[in-house]
């Protein structure tokens, strides 16, 4: 499948096309649908919060709701399809890699209403709303804690596969550490990801636990006492590896949920998540397609919204200084101000 590269800029794709304007459904009549990506609706992070947001539609406004799962790649157009088939009001596609199914089948059908999370297109589609988030700033926090808490000095990274919502974390991460460097003096080393070639390791899949183990031990074995793993359930892996080490050893970073929570048996080696609020942003794309108001173009979710964020400390609190928490605290505001950037330099 060819992957579509994101070509503009979040900024740039602000303006939206305004589909079935004053047209509302009444609850009873109204099917919320969502198409998975090969991670699973139960991978405890990306899947399973989207489809919490359906879920929460489901509670909240009265509406019918169905799930499709792909296993394969080759899954998504025929899911899609399925769904088209039910005549679904809106059909919640989840993740980068169903882009071109999800364009397609908008473009077949321009009556049906989609929304896709982690895509933007650009030019807009009319009956698409991308959802997309400025993870990049939560992570540049993570990367600035990473390099804080770290007592060996070297931090690591790694990814699922190399596409934008992915290695936007990777970025992130990466200059918050320089940036902790270049305030305190330091030189602290990330492995794992280098921005400006964007090369870096990476699982090529989002599903295999013991990749995540073999990727996380690799990193710890080169020095590394921090890890973030941004490839979904395989992060799993990593985390349990760290339980096994112990987390005076190795710590781990989460990403999508506040997977302390989602992940309770390792919950102890989690030092903080960067989380983005699918579940939100899936939820309001329901209720406009529902009350007519459905635009297409795209939603980004930023720290100033409440989009992306870092998920608290939990167990791992007394390893963060009170002095750490405060620049934390003060760097958040700096992103949401315009005076700190997280895209270095």
């Amino acid at each position: 499948m060819r992957i579509r590269t994101i070509t503009a800029t979040l900024a740039a794709l602000a303006t939206v096309a305004v589909i079935g304007a004053g047209t509302a459904t009444p609850a009873a009549a109204f099917k919320a649908c969502q198409v998975t990506d090969t991670g699973g609706v139960d991978d405890k992070g990306f899947n399973q919060t989207a489809w919490k947001g359906v879920q929460d539609a489901e509670k909240e406004l009265g509406v019918e709701t169905k799930l499709l799962e792909s296993n394969a790649e080759t899954d998504y157009e025929p899911n899609i399809n399925s769904f088209i088939g039910e005549n679904c009001d809106i059909i919640v596609t989840v993740g980068f890699l169903l882009g071109d199914a999800t364009q397609t089948a908008a473009a077949a059908n321009p009556g049906t209403k989609f929304s896709i999370v982690d895509y933007a297109y650009d030019p807009a589609i009319p009956n698409v709303l991308g959802q997309v988030f400025a993870t990049d700033e939560a992570a540049f926090l993570a990367g600035y804690l990473a390099a804080g808490v770290s007592k060996s000095g070297i931090v690591g990274t790694f990814g699922g596969i190399n596409i934008p919502p992915v290695t936007i974390f990777m970025d992130g991460f990466y200059h918050g550490v320089q940036h902790y460097n270049a305030t305190k003096g330091t030189s602290v080393q990330v492995l794992g990801w280098d921005p400006a070639a964007k090369e870096g390791l990476f699982t090529n899949n989002f599903s295999n636990l013991d990749d995540g183990r073999a990727f996380a031990k690799n990193l710890a074995d080169e020095g590394a006492d921090i890890v973030m793993p941004v490839a979904g359930p395989v992060g799993l892996g990593s985390a349990a590896l760290a339980a096994e080490m112990g987390a005076d050893a190795l710590k781990i970073i989460g990403v999508d949920v506040d997977q302390f929570i989602t992940d309770p048996e390792h919950g102890g080696v989690y030092l903080t998540s960067v989380e983005k609020k699918m579940d939100s942003t899936v939820l309001a794309a329901i209720k406009a397609a529902m009350d007519g108001t459905f635009q297409g173009g795209v939603v980004v979710g930023t720290l100033a919204s409440g989009g992306v964020g870092l998920a608290p400390y939990h167990d791992l609190e007394s390893a963060v200084s009170a002095e750490l928490k405060a620049e934390i605290e003060a760097l958040s505001k700096g992103i949401i101000d315009g005076t700190i950037n997280v895209k270095g330099g």
